[in-house]
């Protein structure tokens, strides 16, 4: 859990001349039918935010939450709005100071965070909010309840935790992928070939509007974590006068119409975090892990670090991206990971294993992913772009970058449909927050609309709202009020 620093940092206290209004009461809702959400007694899920892939959840028991469910019926591909519909289920935890002054729309990213399930288990998140606002979230298109314990139509599909490819080395390795891609990508698509094709960042911003327009409000306020920022991100695009409030938590920029700086300002934070680490080495007895690590990459290059598990052996690829997972996590994991850096330059990378599930790199199905994401189309565009990155970043490489996610979409049967781009001129004045990294990324995306600020957090960590009561506050005053806290402002 991060620990911010004292609330010594005060709100602005004049409002913003150009857009302070007060919130849209929330009208015109007959569209939508609420009552008790399913299961809000009895047997329930706690889930905790993740990145992209299946949120982590535990069966818990609940009562009575007073979360209400409703359905709203949308197309399921926007360009057809007269097609076929497909079901969203929203979830709303009223106001509790009577009247409420407006709604506040919560997605917690994934792509695929249930987020009715979540918000039932996160519920105390909302305590100071939902004194004036209305909190109002919805189960994403496609992830369904089958593995992510969402409540709207799902696509029948299996999310298999695929291993981050080998950058290929020719072109009959960059075939080889491309087919590989496809075969896991077919499986899911041949049973839903509309839905499938729809499940972009972009399609769910389609959706994010048609729930506006349900809940009768004029313009939206949103609060967007991790993935979901993408989905603000696309909203913002197309949407721009609709966007009252947006709060974009520990995301990553989709708003470049520069897409190779954006996989360079990537590695050049990676680098950051293991510099980050080797520092810290310096004055905690490990001032020998720099020249080892090093040492290690450059060898694993050529010759796979083995480890006790059977048939698992470590590429320099392999250990950059474990290493920076580990370095992201600041003091807490730093002395094993310069444990885990010690055993593997003697030839054994076993501390590098998980401790279960996958024994690579991986991510789920990149459904949505495979949609925003710009891909690779031949050998010499990727092999001259993981060149540069490497360059740029010596110790990380272009691990966890999007140029090394992306291999997986190489070959991907449907194409990029959201593509990267900047957002629009006229928006207000936007909110980010992160930890180490990602309040750098969010600030890039928020550089282009004037009058913005981003919340840092000098630490680790992965979103700031739910952890963070220096980052809620200001977070709440700017959905209510449109208050923005000062400029650089750290939690």
């Amino acid at each position: 859990m991060l620990k911010p620093l004292a609330l010594t940092l005060a709100l602005l206290s004049t409002p913003l001349a150009s857009w302070q209004t007060a919130p849209t009461a929330t009208t015109g809702t007959t569209a939508l039918t609420w009552q008790p959400c399913p299961g809000d007694t009895g047997a329930a899920t706690t889930t905790k935010p993740t990145g992209p892939g299946p949120a982590d959840t535990t069966a818990t028991k609940t009562t009575t939450t007073g979360l209400e469910c409703a359905d709203l019926q949308v197309p399921a591909d926007w360009q057809k709005p007269e097609g076929r519909k497909i079901t969203l289920k929203l979830g709303r935890l009223k106001a509790t100071g009577g009247t409420a002054k407006g709604s506040v729309l919560v997605s917690y990213g994934g792509p695929g965070a249930p987020g009715i399930a979540m918000t039932r288990s996160l519920q105390s998140w909302w305590t100071d909010l939902r004194k004036s606002m209305d909190i109002v979230t919805w189960d994403t298109r496609g992830y369904g309840a089958d593995q992510f314990q969402g409540l709207s139509t799902g696509l029948p599909c299996t999310w298999t935790r695929i291993p981050l490819a080998d950058v290929p080395q020719d072109d009959a390795d960059f075939g080889r992928l491309s087919d590989t891609n496809r075969g896991y990508a077919e499986a899911c698509r041949l049973k839903d070939r509309e839905l499938f094709a729809n499940m972009s960042s972009a399609d769910h911003a389609r959706d994010m509007e048609a729930i506006r327009k349900a809940l009768g409000d004029d313009q939206l306020n949103y609060y967007g974590a991790s993935y979901a920022g993408f989905y603000g991100q696309a909203y913002a695009r197309l949407f721009p006068a609709r966007v009252r409030t947006m709060v974009l938590d520990g995301t990553w920029n989709h708003s470049t119409a520069e897409w190779q700086r954006e996989l360079e300002a990537m590695a050049a934070t990676n680098e950051q975090s293991m510099r980050r680490f080797f520092t810290w080495c310096t004055r905690n007895d490990c001032a020998d892990v720099p020249a080892l690590w090093r040492k290690l990459i450059a060898r694993a290059a050529s010759t796979p670090i083995p480890t006790k598990t059977p048939n698992v052996a470590y590429k320099t690829g392999d250990l950059q991206s474990f290493a920076l997972g580990l370095a992201r996590q600041g003091t807490a994991a730093w002395p094993k990971l310069a444990t885990a850096i010690r055993k593997a330059s003697k030839g054994d990378a076993s501390d590098f294993v998980p401790a279960s599930g996958a024994r690579y790199p991986d991510q789920a199905t990149p459904v949505t992913e495979c949609t925003d994401w710009p891909r690779f189309t031949d050998l010499s565009r990727l092999t001259a772009t993981i060149k540069r990155l490497r360059k740029l970043a010596p110790n990380a490489g272009a691990a966890n970058t999007f140029a090394t996610s992306t291999l997986n979409c190489i070959g991907w049967p449907v194409p990029v449909t959201n593509p990267p781009a900047p957002l629009p001129t006229g928006l207000p004045p936007l909110l980010g927050a992160g930890a180490w990294g990602e309040s750098d990324a969010t600030e890039r995306i928020l550089a282009q609309v004037p009058g913005s600020v981003t919340i840092h957090h000098d630490g680790p960590g992965h979103t700031l709202y739910g952890t963070n009561p220096c980052a809620r506050d200001h977070i709440n005053a700017y959905l209510t009020s449109r208050t923005l806290p000062p400029s650089k402002t750290q939690c």
